[in-house]
Parts: structure tokens; sequence; C-alpha cells
């Protein structure tokens, strides 16, 4: 299989609130946006990938999937997440595998890490 393109595709409870909290709370930027002007879909940056919110599900998220997105500064993240009334489920760490990470949920309770990568991490060293 080739993949050419790939995303993450999130159908919340409260679509206005999800675009809200996307785009301006965390602050991604939008790579499209598609459908009427009143109740639009968007797909964000993600890196790599992309996020796409669009459309409504009427049930409860259940068991969705984790979002993982790097970071430059959890603990600057941290403080401007938090100070925005995001809800944090888990303050910055360091882990034993060495990555910091910070947990926070979306509006419907999405699962979203926030990790950075620390300059003497084996993930920046040269391998060679």
């Amino acid at each position: 299989m080739e993949v050419l393109s790939s995303r993450i595709l999130l159908r919340p409870l409260d679509a206005e609130r999800s675009r809200r909290f996307y785009r301006d709370t965390l602050g991604l930027a939008v790579y499209r946006e598609f459908g009427p002007p009143d109740d639009p879909g968007l797909v964000f940056f993600l890196g790599n990938g992309f996020l796409e919110v669009s459309g409504h599900d009427p049930r409860p998220p259940g068991s969705s999937p984790a979002i993982f997105m790097q970071v430059r500064d959890v603990r600057a993240e941290h403080r401007r997440l938090q100070s925005a009334g995001v809800t944090v489920t888990r303050e910055p760490r360091q882990e034993p595998w060495g990555l910091i990470e910070m947990w926070i949920e979306d509006p419907d309770g999405v699962r979203i890490v926030l990790v950075e990568i620390p300059d003497d991490h084996p993930l920046r060293r040269d391998q060679r």
C-alpha cells in the first residue's frame, strides 16, 4: 500500500465549539475549509499530517483515538493552555523514555498528547 495522504477525522458533538478549540485555543493553522459557510468543515495542519473537524456525531465520543503533537516547549504550552481554560489531564513531566509529555482534552474529551523532544534525546542526535 502506498499512502499518499492521511488525516485524523473528528465528528464532534458540537462542531463550532471544536472548531474554535482547535483553531483559536490551540492555534492550529487551517489547511482548507469546505462545505456550507454557516457550518464549514475545517482541515488543520497537524505537523506532517492533517486533522479534519467536520460534520456532527450525536453519540458520545467513547474510545476515540489520541492525537499526538510535537511542540517546541511543552511547559510554555502548559501555561498558555491552562490560562485559556483547557482541561489538562496530566501536567508536563519527563517520561522514562526521555520525552517531555503533557496530556490535555478537547471539548469532547478527545485525548491530546503534547510532547517535547529535549536537546539531549537520541531522536535529536546524529546516530552515525
